[in-house]
């Protein structure tokens, strides 16, 4: 026996706590050193990504690329802005602002970049918190249909998984329009109506797609647990396979789910472009599609990074309840 299983297995109680907390005090500080590496990539990628766009910011400056500014003044606008200076130099500039803080101004709203966002971004948390759930719910209950109906319902189940995984947004918000909005009148077709019912159609093409992606990811789990020792030993204490799959199988086929909750909100506010678009309705994901076109870039790097991070601080979350609900992991 080595040295250091031996040392392990001498640990008082109280120094294993603390030898779990110093563990789990690495991991928190190792996962925030990544998560500001992963921001800085980001950061970086879309400044000079912008740059490859064709057109001249300056015209957003000037009202658009409509104007009938000289070029005296679009000499002037480029120098005030700091445009002229080299692209290096620009890009320091931009990351020194950013790691205090400041976004810049929007060329185009003469706004705060960070005003600009914080005006939109509850719309689009709100639709993406709401198609989440809604994923969620289509999804466990998809899985536990097809797992506990036969044959058919697996066959069924699976084609519908498929199916709604491969579903374009754009192409599945004007379906919804036209059946429930045109056909049957029973919704509206923008979310600029009032009422909550203007946000049933968003909500149900942005959750469609990802309901079936983790549909699949949850039956197959479900399935495992069903044939575990675990259940074996359930069905041998007398419990039914409706209890069984009610009280263990659905918990172990949502602890997939909750790992892949963090790259879930990421492709939900990505697909946010396309539904608030379709939809009409204000938030992050249409002000950075607008801000593309007029070439604003400050917005557009500032929608950019702030869906980063929120992508990394959803995935630090999802890893904290996947440890919470998995034993196994909160023993390592």
């Amino acid at each position: 026996m080595s040295l250091e299983i031996k040392e392990v297995q001498q640990l008082s109680p109280g120094a294993e706590q603390h030898a779990k907390r110093k563990t789990f005090l690495k991991v928190i500080g190792s996962r925030v050193l990544g998560a500001a590496g992963v921001l800085l990539a980001v950061a970086t990628l879309a400044f000079f990504a912008m740059r490859l766009v064709p057109g001249d910011p300056v015209d957003a400056l000037l009202g658009g690329p409509g104007n009938n500014a000289t070029e005296e003044v679009r000499n002037t606008t480029r120098e005030l802005a700091g445009l002229d200076k080299p692209l290096l130099v620009q890009y320091g500039t931009y990351l020194g602002k950013l790691v205090t803080g400041d976004l810049g101004d929007s060329y185009q709203l003469r706004e705060p970049v960070a005003q600009v966002l914080a005006d939109q971004l509850g719309n689009t948390l709100l639709l993406a918190v709401l198609a989440l759930a809604t994923a969620w719910v289509l999804a466990l209950g998809l899985a536990l249909w097809a797992s506990r109906g036969g044959r058919i319902a697996a066959v069924v189940g699976n084609l519908l998984e498929v199916i709604s995984a491969a579903v374009p947004h754009f192409w599945l918000g004007s379906l919804l329009i036209l059946v429930f909005s045109v056909n049957l009148q029973l919704l509206p077709a923008t979310s600029g109506a009032p009422g909550i019912d203007s946000l049933i159609l968003p909500v149900l093409t942005l959750a469609i797609p990802l309901a079936g992606f983790l549909g699949q990811v949850m039956r197959e789990s479900m399935l495992i647990a069903m044939t575990s020792p675990f259940a074996i030993s359930a069905r041998a204490r007398g419990e039914s396979e409706i209890q069984l799959s009610l009280r263990h199988a659905l918990r172990h086929a949502a602890l997939p789910g909750i790992g892949l909750s963090g790259w879930a909100m990421g492709s939900l506010i990505s697909g946010a472009v396309v539904v608030e678009t379709v939809f009409a309705r204000p938030g992050i994901g249409r002000t950075l599609l607008q801000s593309v076109l007029v070439r604003d870039v400050p917005v557009v790097l500032g929608c950019v990074v702030l869906v980063a991070a929120i992508y990394i601080i959803v995935t630090l979350l999802s890893d904290l309840a996947e440890r919470l609900a998995d034993p196994r992991l909160r023993a390592q």
